[in-house]
């Protein structure tokens, strides 16, 4: 493991929530609706209160813009855009525990809106993040067409593609592609203008 499993997860999920929007005309809209909201929620496991209404959702999609910026800046920016965050929701880090959770870090309490939990939560993940020098393991997805951003966590740092099906695309194509030069080096074995011919002599069979 690179880092606490709490940061790891809080990562992860900074990424899902960040790729919920639409980067690309051809994305859609992944939190359209309250509904949508409550299922990103309840999918990573968000605890405390909730006001469960259309201002939430808006605070919520108001957030990934900032977030994403963690994907694109330098350790600096990073940095700041970290010290931002924590700043401007009064985060007080304390060691916690609930539900299946042993001791992990929250700078929030439980009652603080929604997107300020979401926002300090992935902040605290970045200080780790910006401390290990660490900063590399955050990408855009290297598929084509897409802007989703990715944690690379692997140990070897092989990690290039989101979790959204771009590797497995590019592994398909990649493998037409060689399927379709072995194809046409092939055909130009048997239709080479160059290649001698075999000529027959007298008495050949």
């Amino acid at each position: 493991m690179l880092f606490a499993h709490d940061t790891e997860v809080a990562l992860r999920g900074a990424a899902a929530l960040v790729n919920t929007a639409a980067a690309l005309p051809t994305d859609s809209e992944d939190l359209a609706t309250v509904d949508d909201l409550e299922a990103f929620v309840a999918e990573w496991g968000w605890t405390g209160s909730r006001a469960h209404d259309r201002a939430e959702l808006e605070a919520v999609r108001a957030l990934r813009p900032r977030l994403r910026q963690l994907w694109t800046v330098d350790t600096d920016e990073a940095a700041t855009l970290v010290n931002e965050l924590l700043a401007e929701a009064g985060a007080l880090p304390q060691l916690v525990r609930h539900g299946e959770w042993t001791w992990h870090l929250h700078a929030t309490p439980p009652e603080a809106p929604l997107a300020t939990r979401m926002a300090v939560e992935a902040a605290m993940a970045m200080v780790d993040v910006i401390r290990a020098d660490e900063l590399g393991r955050l990408s855009t997805c290297a598929g084509e067409d897409c802007e989703d951003v990715v944690v690379d966590l692997s140990k070897n740092r092989s990690k290039r593609y989101c979790d959204g099906g771009c590797g497995n695309r590019a592994n398909v194509a990649a493998y037409r592609a060689r399927r379709q030069q072995h194809l046409i080096g092939h055909d130009s074995v048997h239709t080479d203008p160059h290649r001698p011919e075999a000529h027959h002599c007298p008495g050949d069979a």
